[in-house]
């Protein structure tokens, strides 16, 4: 069994920037969460690049991994220098607001200003950092064993599925911040882990896949017993994917609470989908 934690970091950053954008195109969800994003994200690339020092180097990958970093701190500085704009979305919700409640109460309350005549931050730019991730990830696929076009499936669209629902449950988050926030981005997200989920299931069943693990063809030092984690994982994974979406559906404020919660207990069983095949496989 073997893991190279510099390529999960840079795969688990790439595919969480690269659905930041698919947030921010919205114009809807207010710039703290993409400095939220942008933050964690980075700084996890980052610590890409340190781990793989401490490893084993891949000149590739680690300096996509730097690249990733970069982009995302050059996107964040752009968003700060522009959170004078807001986003669209947010200032006709915002101004929405303030008129019913005067319009109920007959007081005018002090609502969030925004310069419209300021230029917003243009979401394009978060695609740049995912963009330079994906050729630092098919770089790493030669040098992690077996057939490397399979392996540079596993790392695309694991980094597409980590990272999807890694933002969706973070989104959720955001709820609680921006209260008032309607639930088609968070609906969008979500509906992206379903999505990305039977991709995920194929590539780790391609051979040698886990077929090779659950009918003992590999031994995984545990008497079957990954394999089979690693199925109860991929059970988990959709159920729970399917119980949020349902959640969603209810019409009280709660119910994105509830669905945030169930995205935490998917971050673990999709991990563990991921992170077990691709220890067992190396």
């Amino acid at each position: 069994m073997g893991l190279d934690a510099a390529a999960v970091l840079l795969q688990w950053a790439t595919g969480g920037l690269a659905f930041l954008w698919l947030t921010t195109r919205r114009r809807e969800v207010g710039l703290g969460y993409g400095w939220m994003m942008r933050s964690t994200f980075g700084l996890m690339a980052l610590g890409a690049f340190w781990v793989a020092q401490l490893t084993e180097r891949s000149w590739g990958r680690d300096i996509a991994s730097l690249g990733v970093f970069v982009a995302s701190a050059v996107a964040l500085v752009v968003s700060v220098l522009c959170r004078r704009a807001g986003v669209a979305g947010q200032r006709g919700r915002a101004q929405r607001s303030s008129a019913r409640v005067a319009a109920m109460t007959g007081i005018d309350r002090e609502a969030q200003t925004f310069d419209g005549t300021a230029r917003e931050f243009p979401p394009l730019l978060d695609l740049i950092a995912p963009a330079v991730g994906i050729v630092g990830l098919l770089s790493a696929a030669g040098g992690l064993g077996g057939s490397p076009l399979t392996a540079a499936l596993r790392l695309v669209v694991g980094a597409a599925f980590l990272g999807a629902v890694s933002d969706a449950m973070l989104l959720g988050h955001w709820y609680l911040v921006q209260p008032g926030l309607a639930r088609a981005p968070l609906r969008e997200m979500v509906r992206w882990t379903m999505y990305t989920w039977p991709a995920e299931l194929l590539v780790l069943l391609l051979p040698v896949g886990m077929v090779s693990v659950l009918n003992g063809d590999i031994n995984d030092g545990y008497g079957g017993l990954l394999g089979w984690f690693w199925a109860a994982c991929v059970v988990g994974t959709i159920v729970l994917e399917g119980v949020t979406w349902a959640a969603l559906k209810e019409r009280q404020y709660a119910a994105v609470m509830a669905a945030t919660g169930l995205l935490y207990l998917a971050i673990l069983t999709a991990f563990g989908m991921d992170l077990v095949a691709r220890a067992v496989l190396r």
